[in-house]
């Protein structure tokens, strides 16, 4: 490895906490929109159309440490400015500019520049006025940003191993962030049985794919008809929508074995092997497959297998352990 583990770790984190910031920006928004549709909302029902947005992150014993009931305010706020929860939208960004700022000589001035004026809007009063009058505005600004710094990541950065992390991170944190959208749908947000297949039941379905901007994708592969596992197969197994599972699960082992430079099918180390392993069994499944194991069992089971291929990567690439110096003179002087 010619690229220190400390500057790869700064990139793989800056890139995975942008891509989280538009994430959760993107369920924040669709969640908001969603309350427009639904009747008779009373404290009960508002707080099951909330809570499995801080459920779905493991973050729900904190929420409520600090708030009394998960309502649309509280649940906002916390996902959108609270410091104290470090997946909420204002920490990514807090957290993405720092690792910027640490490899500043390894991004461009284009990135630096629009992490920067991101940072210090979202943290401006200006910020907040917009988030209070306009939620709709706020969180579009969020995405935009998060758009327009992959695309300048693409146009202005040199495809060595920086680059390769940066991507790495990109596509590991959008599967994951894929894979607890369809789970919060189908496993918790799931209507009674009287309404699968309902108004309801597509209502909720046609927002999960307006979270990851794949409405007018859907359509165009499979008409107008929003079936559960039209929309599971098209998150999931897709091969060809960049927010898919599978896509991404692709694009990552093809950035781990640019990093490790092996070829197509072999692997150097075990976040290689967990990663082909886990792509090739998603080119053999079908919707099918996946309705059989059961939708949230196959999910569960794809989001550990994930973060075990993330805890190896980090393992083989960007663990750096604290030098003991003290113990290196001494050794030294032996």
């Amino acid at each position: 490895m010619i690229l220190l583990s400390r500057v790869a770790d700064c990139l793989y984190w800056l890139s995975r906490y942008i891509e989280r910031a538009e994430n959760v920006a993107r369920m924040v928004d669709v969640n908001l929109q969603l309350l427009l549709d639904l009747e008779r909302l009373d404290d009960n029902r508002i707080t099951a159309h909330w809570e499995p947005l801080i459920r779905s992150t493991g973050d729900d014993p904190l929420f409520y440490k600090l708030y009394r009931q998960a309502d649309s305010e509280n649940v906002t706020d916390f996902l959108t400015f609270n410091t104290e929860n470090p997946s909420s939208i204002l920490s990514c960004i807090v957290t993405a500019r720092e690792n910027a700022r640490m490899v500043r000589d390894k991004i461009s001035t284009e990135i630096w520049e629009e992490i920067n004026r991101l940072y210090h809007y979202i943290r401006s009063q200006n910020a907040k006025k917009l988030w209070a009058s306009d939620p709709y505005d706020f969180y579009r600004e969020i995405k935009q940003s998060s758009l327009l710094l992959q695309g300048l990541g693409d146009s202005t950065v040199v495809r060595d191993e920086g680059w390769e992390f940066l991507q790495a991170g990109r596509y590991l944190e959008r599967a994951i962030q894929t894979n607890i959208l369809v789970d919060i749908k189908y496993h918790i947000l799931l209507p009674s049985s009287r309404d699968v297949g309902g108004a309801i039941d597509a209502l909720q379905w046609m927002a999960v794919l307006r979270s990851c901007s794949g409405f007018e994708a859907y359509h165009h592969i499979y008409g107008a008809d929003v079936q559960p596992w039209n929309v599971a197969e098209f998150l999931i197994l897709s091969e060809n929508f960049p927010r898919s599972i599978l896509f991404c699960l692709r694009s990552l082992d093809a950035r781990i074995r640019a990093i490790s430079g092996v070829r197509e099918g072999h692997f150097s180390n075990r976040a290689g092997k967990l990663a082909g392993r886990l792509l090739y069994e998603l080119n053999y499944s079908s919707v099918e497959d996946i309705f059989e194991t059961g939708l949230h069992e196959y999910l569960q089971e794809l989001q550990l297998r994930t973060h075990d291929i993330a805890r190896e990567l980090y393992e083989a690439y960007m663990f750096f352990p604290v030098v003991d110096l003290a113990r290196e003179i001494e050794e030294q002087a032996l």
